[in-house]
């Protein structure tokens, strides 16, 4: 998927696991979600952490979710690699 500044949006596996055991309509929201994610990949996260390789990854909420990604500027990404539900 293209965006206003050109960058992609990618769903890790967690990610799509977790998409595809949600209601269609939930989709949907998620998926808005993350092309605003990607249409602006400098947006200031919430929070920051670091996986299991050392990579900071940024964690932002929207929408009753967190959204847990990274940004690979030199692609143009957005790799989303987990979303969890907030309560």
């Amino acid at each position: 998927m293209g965006f206003s500044r050109g960058y992609e949006t990618v769903f890790g596996e967690a990610t799509v696991s977790f998409f595809v055991s949600l209601p269609k309509r939930k989709q949907r929201k998620l998926l808005d979600s993350a092309q605003k994610l990607a249409a602006d990949p400098f947006v200031v996260p919430d929070f920051h952490s670091v996986d299991s390789t050392g990579r900071e990854t940024s964690q932002l909420m929207a929408d009753g979710y967190i959204f847990d990604f990274w940004v690979d500027h030199a692609v143009k990404q957005v790799i989303i690699i987990e979303i969890s539900h907030v309560e």
